[in-house]
């Protein structure tokens, strides 16, 4: 199946869960991502069980803290 990852087109295998994709993207310190798919974000918690699907878009976000 097709889905859109950080804006790049990717075939990836069915049944594919959001934590099997953060492995295979080797996405820097996955303790720290938030993932967001068709805009929404996914809780962490269900990255184990969420399945991807057909034109699901994903982005992988970090949030910083910083400043003055």
């Amino acid at each position: 199946m097709k889905i859109t990852v950080a804006g790049e087109k990717k075939e990836v295998e069915n049944g594919l869960t959001v934590a099997k994709l953060i492995e295979q993207e080797n996405v820097e310190t996955p303790q720290y991502v938030t993932v967001s798919i068709n805009e929404e974000f996914i809780e962490s918690g269900t990255f184990d069980t969420h399945v991807l699907n057909e034109g699901d878009e994903v982005e992988f976000l970090y949030f910083m803290g910083g400043g003055r």
